[in-house]
């Protein structure tokens, strides 16, 4: 039988790819993983590997290559792995419809429609936010060399804008502050919003509570240099992916907690609402004697939240986020908004996808709703 094999070997690698990002394995661990990074790419970026698969298959049909049983093979499995692209697609466009549900049983609000179509189809991949946008970058908010921090803002340097900051993932051990988020910071930066995304030390150097009190550090630098960039230091959101989700909720729940604080115990580090995406919201490696699980540190006076995750979420079972979202919500005065994305892996923030546009809107529109929430200025006569 007449084989194509350079183009059934790229089939079939890109259909275990729609596979895992349909079903993603989650044990053993090097399958896990090996899943996991696959399905992230071809879950988020669809559009891209239908283009090729497309382009490939044409071009195979033109070469002849496509002809016999062993063509017809290829091209079967071709057009079952082009299905499966168009399954991906349609989950991610449940997105919107999700996080508009959410916000609207919660909050009583929807998020605004924006057309992102032509980005998503040509240009998904992270990069340049527009000629409006302007990175300020490597700025020192500690002594570490690890304690580096970008700032985002509009060109037009907007005064009393309210304050993004975002922190990556990477479970502590990896990660850096240009790799996910850069989508959502630069349309928050675009509509006149300061954002700011950081690093912070990495295992094994330290452990717990060191990137807290990184994260801290942070904030602290926020306080003290927003208003040169043009920003409001008292309208914080605190948002991040997975390990930097866990920061975020347990800022939202320690703002001036002394102990996290060490030499900055008088700073205030309060912060407006807090965005966990795709977040870990168990405890620290090693059960280490400071509490480190952010249900720990649930109180009353938690700030609003607005927590997504992924269903198909193999790193981080969308499970926890429920657990999570049930033990605050129980304490909590302020709501506490939750969407659960269907067909969602791990880290889907990174490009310019369907579903994560649907995520910045909703993160916009939350956003804006806590901004309008806070209290006007009293007026001194």
């Amino acid at each position: 039988m007449d084989v194509p094999f350079g183009y059934l070997a790229g089939v079939v690698i890109l259909g275990i790819g729609v596979l895992s990002a349909l079903a993603p394995p989650r044990r053993p661990r090097p399958v896990r993983w090996v899943g996991y990074i696959g399905s992230l790419v071809v879950n988020e970026l669809p559009f891209l590997f239908a283009y090729g698969l497309v382009a490939s298959t044409v071009l195979a049909l033109v070469q002849g290559d496509l002809a016999g049983p062993g063509g017809a093979l290829a091209a079967g499995l071709a057009a079952l792995t082009l299905a499966g692209l168009g399954v991906l697609v349609a989950r991610a466009g449940t997105a919107r419809a999700t996080i508009d549900a959410a916000l609207a049983d919660t909050l009583g609000i929807r998020t605004r429609r924006r057309n992102h179509l032509a980005r998503i189809l040509l240009a998904p991949l992270a990069g340049r936010g527009g000629r409006h946008v302007r990175r300020v970058g490597n700025l020192r908010y500690g002594d570490h060399r690890r304690n580096t921090l970008d700032v985002y803002r509009h060109r037009s340097r907007p005064a009393a804008g309210p304050v993004l900051v975002y922190f990556h993932s990477g479970g502590y051990y990896s990660g850096h502050k240009r790799r996910e988020g850069k989508p959502l910071l630069h349309r928050l930066a675009g509509q006149g919003w300061i954002c700011v995304s950081a690093n912070y030390r990495l295992r094994p150097e330290v452990g717990w509570p060191d990137h807290l009190i990184d994260a801290k550090k942070v904030l602290a630098w926020v306080r003290a240099h927003a208003a040169e960039y043009g920003a409001d230091p008292d309208q914080i959101v605190v948002a991040g992916g997975s390990a930097g989700g866990h920061l975020a909720a347990i800022c939202a729940a320690t703002p001036n907690a002394p102990e996290f604080q060490p030499g900055f115990e008088d700073v205030d580090t309060t912060i407006a609402a807090a965005i966990p995406l795709y977040g870990w919201f168990g405890g620290y490696y090693d059960d280490p004697p400071v509490r480190s699980a952010p249900l720990d540190y649930a109180n009353p006076a938690m700030p609003p939240m607005f927590v997504v995750h992924g269903d198909r979420d193999s790193q981080v079972p969308a499970s926890m986020a429920r657990d999570y979202v049930a033990g605050v919500r129980a304490v909590s005065a302020n709501p506490v908004v939750h969407a659960e994305l269907r067909g969602g892996q791990h880290a889907f923030d990174l490009f310019h996808s369907v579903r994560n546009a649907a995520v910045i809107d909703g993160i916009e529109a939350f956003a804006a709703w806590v901004s309008a929430r806070r209290p006007a200025p009293t007026m001194i006569r």
